[in-house]
């Protein structure tokens, strides 16, 4: 990734002072000279634009990153409890990432990838993550009503007490997927591959299952 916007004039070096307001205006206008460790927690960065830009190690937790774009963004970073409410992150990079609790409602996500990322008690409700790489993901009690999971793989994630009621997993891989307490109301599980899968618990009232080891 390019470590600064080609358009962006005379590079301003990052802070070194506690400024967070000269910092945050740098930012914005694309005028520092690295993205990486950035620490602004708190801060309110709606709409902000950061595509292809390298934020790893940085610190927006409980952030605003609503609106933002984020397109092919690395975000191998602390995002706990940020808001990230209709972002753009086409081609974001969020493995490993520590999302718990962060908010990804409305945002487009294609060909993000969240593997192994920490989002236990994150909010995807209704967004699509339609092949999404979210192996070995920890998403214990996630909300994600209504989701497309189509093709996404979920081998390895932890999905207890998630709710993916009225998700959609058709086709979705689920090798060794944890779903103990996990409510699937609903749920379209349509040939997902589910070997190795962990049940217990698991509500699957009205869940379509066809094709399925379960079905």
């Amino acid at each position: 990734m390019s470590p600064s916007p080609t358009n962006a004039p005379n590079p301003t070096p990052l802070p070194t002072d506690p400024d967070r307001n000269a910092l945050l205006g740098a930012l914005r206008q694309g005028h520092l000279s690295t993205y990486t460790q950035l620490q602004l927690p708190g801060a309110n960065l709606s709409g902000v634009i950061l595509d292809d830009q390298d934020c790893a190690q940085s610190n927006f937790a409980g952030a605003s990153l609503a609106g933002a774009k984020l397109r092919r963004t690395s975000l191998r970073c602390i995002l706990r409890g940020a808001d990230l409410t209709g972002a753009d992150l086409t081609g974001a990079d969020l493995r490993n990432a520590d999302g718990r609790g962060a908010s990804f409602v409305g945002a487009c996500c294609n060909q993000m990838s969240l593997a192994g990322a920490f989002l236990a008690g994150a909010v995807f409700s209704n967004v699509d993550l339609s092949g999404v790489d979210l192996r070995g993901a920890d998403l214990r009690g996630a909300t994600m009503v209504g989701c497309n999971l189509q093709n996404a793989d979920l081998s390895a994630a932890n999905l207890s007490g998630a709710d993916l009621s009225r998700a959609d997993l058709e086709q979705a891989i689920l090798v060794g997927t944890l779903f103990q307490g996990a409510n699937l109301t609903e749920a379209n599980l349509l040939c997902a591959q589910i070997d190795r899968a962990h049940w217990e618990g698991t509500i699957l009232n009205g869940a379509c299952l066809e094709g399925t080891a379960l079905g």
